[in-house]
């Protein structure tokens, strides 16, 4: 299982804000969700989705062209891939560990 950290950034927008087109991606997110495909949270500066590196792959490629099918002309998106092989590890997963690092004064010796 992977997660990846994406930002959306439409270029050329009426003004500075991207909101509904920040609401348009997460609708798109939330019927990958249903399918079973990935979870996803969004933050306020980014997106992180999770599931098989292959969905994510097809997930970003689906969110970025939303902003084109919406007449813009330009799209900048940034993705950064955690994939990690060793162990299967979720979102929640990883803010867990570092929490009981931080409960315990240093103890935990757990790999994030």
């Amino acid at each position: 299982m992977a997660i990846v950290d994406v930002v959306v950034i439409p270029v050329g927008t009426e003004g500075p804000s991207v909101s509904k087109y920040i609401a348009e991606i997460q609708t798109k997110l939330k019927e990958y969700k249903q399918a079973g495909k990935i979870d996803y949270q969004l933050t306020p500066m980014n997106t992180l989705i999770e599931g098989e590196l292959a969905d994510l792959l097809e997930v970003v490629q689906a969110i970025h062209e939303l902003p084109f099918d919406k007449g813009l002309d330009r799209v900048c998106t940034n993705i950064r891939i955690d994939d990690r092989r060793d162990k299967s590890r979720k979102m929640n997963d990883k803010l867990t560990s570092v929490e009981k690092y931080l409960n315990s004064n240093g103890d935990n010796n757990e790999n994030i």
